[in-house]
This record gives C-alpha cells, sequence and structure tokens, in this order.
C-alpha cells in the first residue's frame, strides 16, 4: 500500500474512533436535506415559473444550492476547521469538490441504468455523490490548520 494511500487510511480510522467523521457526515448529510429540498424548489421556479429552458434552471438551482450548503457546513459541519469564516477561496474549492459529486452521481446512474432500474441506480448515485462530495470537503475544502482536527 502507498504511504499516502496507508497515512489516509490512518487518519480516517483515528477519527472513527474519536466519532468526529460519523458526526460531521450525519451534519453534512441532514444539511444535504436540506440543500436537496432548496435545489428542488429553485428548480421548479426558474423552470415552471420563470419558463426557463431545463439546463439554465437546473444550473441556477445547484448554484444556489452549493452556495447554501457551503455556508451551512461552512458555519456548522465544519465550523472549526473553518472558524466559521467564509472564505472565497474556500467557497470555490467547494463548489469544486461539489462538482465531483455531481459527475459521480451523473456516472453512477448512467451505468447502473443498464443492470438495474433507474430509480434504484439513481438512489446508490445519491450515496456515491454523497460519498465524494463528503470526502472532498472534510479532506480538501475544511482541512483546518491542523490543530482543529483529528490530523
Amino acid at each position: 500500500m502507498p504511504a499516502t494511500m496507508k497515512k489516509l487510511l490512518d487518519r480516517l480510522i483515528l477519527a472513527w474512533h474519536e466519532r468526529a467523521v460519523a458526526l460531521k457526515a450525519v451534519s453534512f448529510a441532514l444539511i444535504g436535506v436540506v440543500n436537496f429540498a432548496v435545489d428542488f424548489g429553485v428548480f421548479l421556479l426558474a423552470y415552471f415559473y420563470l419558463a426557463l429552458p431545463i439546463i439554465i434552471s437546473n444550473f441556477i438551482a445547484w448554484i444556489v444550492a452549493v452556495s447554501g450548503s457551503y455556508v451551512m457546513n461552512s458555519l456548522i459541519t465544519f465550523a472549526a476547521e473553518s472558524g466559521r469564516q467564509l472564505r472565497l477561496k474556500d467557497y470555490l474549492t467547494f463548489v469544486t469538490s461539489q462538482t465531483g459529486g455531481l459527475v459521480a452521481n451523473t456516472a453512477v446512474v448512467f451505468i447502473a441504468s443498464y443492470f438495474i432500474p433507474v430509480l434504484l441506480g439513481k438512489l446508490i448515485a445519491i450515496g456515491a455523490s454523497f460519498l465524494v462530495n463528503f470526502y472532498l470537503s472534510h479532506s480538501v475544502v475544511f482541512r483546518g490548520n491542523g490543530t482543529t482536527n483529528s490530523r
């Protein structure tokens, strides 16, 4: 096993024992539920009320939801790592990391649709994007300064 992979595994094991990652994952998931509702509501408003094209409506909804997610995760889930501060650099990194989840979600549901019903594939895809989004948020966006997290 490469040294960086072993180091990551050791950090995850330590965090699991401290339950920090598990609690953060729950908080991240609850914020995700709120953002799902925001995303869906903004999409419905843009698409049905404003009659915007579906792709534009979806993009607007995603931007609003990912922005809300950044704010809530900075102030709640990763408060210790962010110092409850909102920073443009962190926001842009968060948006980029969430794009990784969007790509994972799309790829999983597309591939799964060849083997299982689409709705089941979508549920699996939501789980896959959650894991990607949480990992990237925890490991890249909200790394902390080394004194506030388990590293």
